[in-house]
């Protein structure tokens, strides 16, 4: 029998019809999964980059291309919309045609449409790419946890998934401090088109890569799309945010008011059709049995608090340092820099660890990352006008730290804890849940921040939104304390 290197030089699938069996009769694990993994992750950096990147080129957006605040939210934020709205589809699609397919395709999409908004010329063009970028992004993602779930043994899939949650974390705090730091050089004298630009070399790269080292395996069963279910759940997400994206620049006009009610029963239909299906043996975008597994939905409760509060901080931040301190995207990200290297030491830590401690890492980290988020309200409205970058320093690193050992482990936690026959389901919503908290965070508690500010523009101003901002993000991290302990709880006594 030919081994997978061999088929794989002859050019037919690294993974063999009949693969070779280990000690225990189990087939062997695809030889190449470490190699593989990077290839991965460069995807999942590139998607969660383009999340936040944007935030510290804004000033260069409105004075270059005259992006009205209206647009600058449609730029910023338009991209976690058609993200998040687009994964659960992405995923079932991935299913249906396969992950690699999907894969290949979603990294090239997505590289053509970061080009496309490297080479906008007004705003309108600019948004555009932007949707299409987030919408590509929602092929490409979903078959990263998809690959590793399917590939890594069971032994080592903790591991692989802690390292896309360090990713996540990682790729979002990059955006911040590389986005500066590229924006401040004006490489090429691109100026803010090389924030998108730049995805096009590490694109084309991850792709030439997964052409060789990405296994051709075959889901054994054959899913069918559901597109009721996937045009319903996304209409139902963009329902929600839409208005929060655009509600507050708009002066909220009926028409947003109208979206945010209607979301819940197209919601409520969505689900009462998905229902209806699996009872007639269909098979539905949603699985409605994950939400009866207790780990699972409090899981999502943890991605909820954590993932809302931490990204909507990191924007509001952004805010704070460049528009209110008056720094440079250089000086911001160089602010950041503590918070980027404590969550790097914590994420890079807790793939180590999360094995032998599971859900009470992400318990740990959750209540460490409270602690910074008390710790940073209480310092801004201590110090309202004279509230400077060195003073939030501190609370910012405890933030980053206690978010580096949470992320990571929350995924492959809530996903082994669950255990769920559904594995790619069940990660599809979870990603989705996580991407949509993101989103929203950003938006909702964006808009908070923008009504606190008002028509200020001093310090005291923007420092008194800041305090808006971190008392609704304390109360989130705090939610997703309590749901890390509920969690760990269920897990012991399981």
């Amino acid at each position: 029998m030919s081994t997978p290197e061999k088929t794989e030089a002859a050019g037919r699938s690294p993974v063999p019809a009949q693969p070779p069996a280990a000690a225990d009769g189990a087939p062997a694990p695809y030889a190449k999964r470490w190699l593989m993994l990077p290839v991965l992750l460069a995807a999942m950096f590139m998607a969660q980059f383009d999340l936040y990147v944007v935030n510290v080129a804004a000033p260069s957006l409105e004075r270059d291309i005259h992006a009205s605040q209206a647009a600058l939210e449609l730029i910023v934020a338009g991209y976690g919309f058609t993200y998040a709205s687009g994964l659960i589809t992405g995923g079932r699609l991935g299913d249906l045609l396969g992950s690699r397919l999907m894969f290949l395709g979603g990294t090239l999409a997505f590289s053509i449409a970061s080009l496309l908004c490297g080479l906008a010329q007004n705003p309108g063009q600019l948004v555009v790419a932007r949707l299409l970028q987030g919408l590509t992004g929602a092929a490409m993602v979903p078959q990263v946890l998809a690959m590793i779930t399917a590939v890594f043994p069971a032994t080592e899939r903790a591991r692989a998934l802690a390292w896309f949650g360090v990713v996540i974390g990682v790729g979002a705090v990059a955006g911040q401090v590389l986005g500066g730091v590229l924006l401040q050089w004006d490489v090429l004298g691109l100026g803010w088109r090389v924030i998108f630009l730049v995805n096009v070399p590490i694109g084309l790269a991850a792709l030439a890569f997964a052409l060789r080292l990405l296994p051709h395996r075959a889901s054994p069963a054959r899913p069918r799309l559901d597109p009721v279910g996937a045009v319903g759940v996304s209409a139902a997400l963009a329902l929600v945010l839409a208005p929060l994206v655009l509600g507050r620049a708009e002066h909220w006009p009926v028409w947003t008011w109208i979206c945010l009610i209607a979301a819940v029963p197209v919601m409520v239909l969505v689900l009462r059709y998905e229902s209806a299906l699996a009872g007639r043996g269909g098979q539905p975008m949603l699985d409605l049995s994950l939400f009866r597994n207790a780990v699972f939905v409090r899981g999502l409760v943890v991605c909820l608090g954590t993932f809302c509060s931490f990204f909507s901080l990191m924007f509001a931040l952004t805010l704070v340092l460049q528009s209110g301190l008056g720094l440079s995207p250089l000086e911001a990200g160089f602010t950041f820099a503590p918070l980027g290297v404590a969550f790097a030491a914590a994420s890079i830590t807790s793939p180590r660890v999360v094995g032998r401690f599971g859900a009470r890492l992400v318990t740990t980290g959750t209540a460490i990352a409270a602690v910074g988020m008390l710790a940073l309200l209480v310092v801004v409205q201590l110090a309202g006008g004279d509230t400077s970058a060195a003073l939030l320093i501190g609370p910012m690193v405890v933030i980053g730290a206690g978010n580096g050992l949470a992320v990571p482990a929350l995924t492959g936690v809530v996903l082994a804890g669950a255990r769920t026959v559904n594995a790619g389901a069940a990660a599809g919503v979870l990603t989705t849940t996580q991407q949509f908290s993101s989103a929203a965070g950003v938006a909702g508690i964006g808009t908070v921040f923008f009504a606190a500010l008002g028509a200020g523009h001093g310090v005291s101003d923007f420092a008194s939104a800041l305090t808006w901002v971190a008392s609704v993000d304390s109360a989130l991290a705090l939610l997703s304390c309590g749901a890390s302990a509920l969690l760990a709880r269920r897990l012991r006594t399981a």
